[in-house]
């Protein structure tokens, strides 16, 4: 009961995190985080996750990186390599997308008509929302769905073990509107799809963006019971 009373807490903690101090957060302090990731379960154990981490100069390389690319493609570039959503996104998911823009939107203090700010806030996106350490997941183009499912798996794990470590987090599929240039950037191979990128660092837990809470859809939106 303990064990799944320590789930329950890290579940209800984890948020994205949104505005970061600048405290450092160490190598050592990531490497142990992604020991921990990789036990997640991946199917046949193929493991097809591929992690670039950055921080200092190499953190701002990305940065300065897909901000001179962002003046002639301000929406990504051409051609990307996988859709983040559905097109067109249909009901209900298209009304839970938009509440949750709408929830960030109005704990930032950014309102509907402040088209502007909007923009710059999500431009923050870039910034690893100012978090001093940012990861990028990639996976081999070979794969197929379910390593794209083994993904999703590890990712949770590290963010819940972030949580644990008292740390704030972002996954952020922003970042995959720029591949060519984030992987160039990075050293990701050409190879390799760029799922997401993962801000991580101290949460600023004075910021007003951080007090964003989603929604979640009922279990009798999202499952079935049978035979019970």
């Amino acid at each position: 009961m303990s064990a799944m009373s320590g789930l329950a807490a890290l579940l209800e903690a984890r948020i994205s995190t949104r505005a970061f101090r600048d405290t450092p957060v160490s190598q050592k302090t990531v490497e142990d985080l992604l020991n921990l990731a990789r036990q997640a379960p991946s199917g046949g154990n193929l493991q097809p996750w591929r992690v670039h981490v950055v921080s200092g100069t190499a953190r701002q390389a990305v940065i300065d990186a897909v901000q001179a690319v962002q003046q002639e493609h301000p929406l990504g570039e051409p051609d990307p390599e996988y859709r983040i959503y559905p097109k067109p996104l249909a009901e209900p998911w298209r009304t839970r997308r938009y509440e949750c823009g709408e929830t960030v939107y109005a704990a930032a203090g950014i309102a509907r008509e402040d088209k502007m700010g909007r923009l710059v806030h999500v431009a923050g996106n870039f910034q690893f929302w100012n978090a001093p350490v940012g990861l990028f997941i990639g996976l081999h183009k070979d794969m197929e769905p379910g390593q794209w499912s083994d993904l999703g798996m590890f990712i949770q794990t590290f963010l819940l073990a972030a949580t644990e470590a008292g740390l704030g987090t972002c996954a952020q599929e922003a970042w995959s509107i720029y591949p060519r240039t984030v992987k160039t950037a990075i050293g990701m191979p050409e190879d390799h799809t760029l799922f997401c990128g993962i801000a991580l660092g101290h949460a600023d837990l004075n910021a007003d963006v951080n007090q964003a809470r989603t929604s979640r859809a009922g279990l009798d939106e999202i499952a079935v019971f049978d035979g019970f």
